[in-house]
């Protein structure tokens, strides 16, 4: 069996195999590009057959049906190689990987190979590093530390600002954002490195580099795409499958020195990111949270289990080794006045119904109403579906 870059005595002399090969200029790139848009073909398929193969004899064999002739590669199509092979080469006659490699070098979307000098340093060495790594953007976006930021889709207005203050303040101090793009906290977070100006942030995606997910994170994902790097182990074209998320997540987890949960209920994905994280050795951290709110059970869990509290920048630098601290900017908000003041304070940090606020305050619904709609044009507050959150 060969590596990367090497080749089997295996002969593949299929006509169709013959017309699948054609294009001996290509670089190996095109056709594992193309190996890896093929239906089926996940992350760990891809890699037993480059392992197998080097890229463009691993296109033959697939487009003439013996995919899975070799045991490992049979072994990663588990139920059922015969039906996987039989996939591959009917989906194989109708790829032009010359087309396939036109389209990703008109996207500007680089193509790595595992080994190649351009692979990232971190998967090289990953026990499920990606055989192929797409990317869009400036590689040097990895050369720097780096934090992954996650958490929960369905967060509140505490967890975006705090997700949004760490980026911006970790950016400020030079640290390298890494995050999923997803809605809510992993947004935010990149949000908050762009407008730092500072180190470009990285995110790691779940589709094509074409393919733009989720919808609303389109002007964000040309601004990462822009000021840093956009990676995917999807070529273009490929859906936002389900599957690609939890898998994508142990790439994350790789590339970051330091894992931050911003919030993430019990049962949220950033438990595959967490023990993606911990399996590497890489150090998790959590922002405490209120004991009240499901979308902190899972971080108020890891820190109760001995993971270190994120309050801050400070504390990730610190995890880091880096000793300086990004200084806050001031906060420009017009003081609450005194008839303010009394709801902001009922208020506290803990997400309340205007009832509530009456009843904690013992001032009038009026007293209370007029108290909420400056403090929510002074940008002390919010209301979100009925319930009026505090900001930070």
């Amino acid at each position: 069996m060969s590596g990367p870059g090497g080749r089997s005595d295996e002969q593949v002399p299929t006509e169709d195999a013959a017309a699948a090969t054609a294009g001996d200029d290509l670089p190996p790139e095109a056709w594992a590009a193309a190996l890896a848009g093929l239906p089926a073909m996940g992350p760990g398929r891809l890699r037993a057959v480059l392992d197998t193969w080097a890229p463009e004899e691993a296109w033959a064999v697939v487009a003439a049906g013996a995919g899975c002739s070799r045991p490992s590669v049979a072994l990663a199509c588990r139920p059922d190689p015969a039906g996987i092979a039989a996939l591959w080469r009917v989906a194989a006659r109708r790829v032009v990987p010359a087309q396939v490699w036109a389209r990703h070098c008109q996207a500007g979307v680089a193509v790595w190979l595992r080994g190649s000098p351009e692979y990232p340093a971190e998967l090289l060495v990953d026990a499920e590093a990606p055989a192929v790594v797409f990317s869009r953007g400036d590689p040097a976006a990895l050369e720097g530390r780096r934090a992954a930021i996650i958490g929960t889709r369905r967060c509140t207005r505490y967890g975006r600002d705090v997700a949004y203050e760490l980026g911006r303040d970790l950016a400020t101090a030079g640290v390298r954002i890494v995050s999923g793009l997803a809605l809510g906290i992993d947004g935010a977070a990149h949000r908050g490195a762009l407008s730092a100006e500072g180190a470009p942030p990285v995110a790691v995606v779940g589709s094509g580099l074409d393919v733009v997910y989720p919808p609303a994170h389109r002007s964000l994902w040309e601004q990462v795409g822009g000021a840093g790097l956009l990676v995917s182990e999807a070529p273009l074209g490929a859906r936002p499958e389900p599957w690609r998320f939890p898998v994508r997540n142990r790439v994350i987890a790789a590339l970051a020195e330091v894992v931050v949960v911003v919030e993430s209920a019990e049962k949220g994905g950033s438990r595959h990111t967490v023990e993606a994280a911990m399996a590497r050795d890489r150090q998790v951290m959590a922002v405490p949270g209120s004991v009240r709110s499901p979308v902190s059970a899972y971080t108020n869990g890891l820190l109760a289990d001995g993971c270190h509290p994120a309050r801050d920048a400070l504390d990730v630098l610190v995890a880091l080794g880096l000793s300086s601290a990004p200084s806050a900017p001031a906060d420009l908000r017009p003081a609450p006045g005194p008839d303010e003041a009394p709801v902001l304070d009922a208020l506290g940090w803990e997400p309340a119904t205007f009832d509530e606020l009456c009843e904690r305050g013992g001032r009038a619904p009026g007293q209370v109403s007029v108290a909420l709609a400056r403090l929510q044009a002074g940008g002390w507050v919010v209301e979100r579906a009925g319930w009026w959150e505090r900001v930070t």
